[in-house]
């Protein structure tokens, strides 16, 4: 460990945080800037050795930044887990290619855990799991360690919260939920969390509670962008402007929550969570139909962006196949380089298949780009779809657009200026806008 970098001369205690990504990296920075030793567990030796020697692997000024100024020790060798009192495992839990939840990396950081498991550890999980996964998953492989939940080690769950590239809510000042196998269990977990966080901790009363929270909150949003995203269609059917509609309707200064309509859900948390509560809730016999309709019209926005280029071409008189296409973005929000769930990709492939020649470019994402820079870009193609609102991409006007050829236009974030773009002898469409 680099011994220039700060090191608090009272430690708070030992701490070990199992995955090293978007979620478990800004919490070991925090938790060793608030007097943890903390130990990072990754599985890619040379992450490993980048953040150990102060190089942040993920595109976030912040993060690199804070990095800088912390001591932490990242490793592959799981041993280091007799040496702490906490256990946080932060690994992904995704969706395989039917929706259903691939819970294969939580249980392989749960097997290896229950290798080195000590009597009176505290084992919290951040991971997303739908309700039940702790006692019924989690538990059981623990246990293999021949200690008892409660009795031997503590057992809880606090969903994380994050939202990459957000510079005001960050892991520092987020209040966060907790539940625990036992009251006692959760106490602990409570006591931890109010050491490093800078915002309120709530109890909950059972580690269902807390794991449904979670899911909740992102069932919540996925319904919510749904809605606006299937009246963004309707208007456009009755040529009323969506985004006007309900910029119009945030006035009312209650009892109406703005949501935008947009080419698609990505991250790691909205077109993820709700498949894990649909799932667990048909297997105790119920239905969840809501849900299920929310994520077959968001699911859906990728190829309506695209149907929307389709339409736009035929007004220029071109087919798409052989249409040279410039896609902006493939994170899945602005400003950062987090790819999962991204619906670029599912546009990418849609363009494709019909035959198009597609041009990718991100700034936060160079390796999958196909060009080195917009300009370059720009000057390949004769359409481009906005697909991640990157700041480096909304200085693009009409008058930029039309001076390199580019025909059509189709914003799918609605961020660039629709009237200077039309001004400029552009067809544009914009996800109901």
């Amino acid at each position: 460990m680099a011994n220039k970098r700060i090191q608090k001369n009272k430690k708070q205690g030992t701490v070990a945080i199992i995955g090293l990504g978007y979620v478990g990296l800004p919490l070991a920075c925090l938790a060793a800037e608030k007097g943890y030793q903390v130990f990072g567990i990754i599985k890619n030796k040379s992450k490993a050795e980048m953040i150990n020697a102060g190089q942040c692997p993920i595109d976030d000024a912040r993060l690199k930044r804070w990095l800088k100024k912390v001591s932490l020790d990242a490793t592959t060798d799981w041993s280091v887990i007799r040496n702490v009192k906490t256990i946080v495992i932060c690994v992904p839990t995704p969706i395989d290619s039917l929706n259903n939840p691939d819970f294969g990396p939580l249980i392989d950081a749960c097997s290896n855990i229950a290798r080195y498991l000590k009597k009176g550890q505290l084992v919290i999980i951040e991971s997303t799991i739908n309700p039940g996964v702790c006692e019924e998953i989690i538990k059981p492989i623990l246990e293999k360690s021949r200690l008892k939940a409660s009795r031997d080690f503590g057992l809880t769950h606090c969903p994380e919260r994050i939202n990459p590239g957000d510079p005001k809510w960050t892991v520092r000042n987020i209040p966060r939920v907790v539940g625990g196998y036992t009251p006692k269990d959760r106490d602990r977990a409570v006591r931890f969390y109010e050491s490093i966080i800078e915002a309120g901790i709530r109890p909950m009363q059972s580690l269902k509670a807390a794991e449904a929270t979670k899911v909740i909150e992102n069932s919540f949003r996925d319904v919510n962008i749904a809605f606006v995203n299937e009246v963004a269609q309707s208007f456009a059917k009755m040529g009323i402007d969506a985004v006007d509609v309900i910029n119009g309707a945030k006035t009312k200064p209650f009892a109406f929550m703005a949501h935008y309509p947009s080419c698609g859900v990505g991250g790691h948390c909205i077109p993820v969570d709700p498949y894990y509560l649909i799932e667990r809730a048909k297997k105790s016999g119920f239905d969840h139909k809501f849900l299920k309709l929310a994520r077959e019209i968001n699911n859906g926005m990728p190829k309506y962006t695209v149907d929307l280029l389709i339409d736009a071409l035929n007004e220029r008189g071109r087919a798409v196949k052989g249409c040279r296409i410039g896609l902006l973005g493939l994170a899945y929000k602005a400003d950062i380089d987090d790819t999962r769930e991204s619906p670029s990709y599912v546009i990418k492939s849609l363009l494709e298949a019909l035959g198009a020649r597609v041009e990718v470019y991100d700034p936060h994402v160079p390796k999958q780009s196909t060009v080195d820079s917009l300009e370059a870009l720009l000057k390949r193609v004769e359409v481009i779809i906005l697909a991640t609102n990157h700041q480096e991409f909304l200085y693009l006007n009409g008058r930029l657009l039309k001076r390199n050829g580019i025909q059509v236009v189709v914003d799918g974030k609605n961020a660039l200026p629709k009237d200077e773009i039309i001004k400029a002898g552009i067809v544009y469409r914009g996800i109901g806008h």
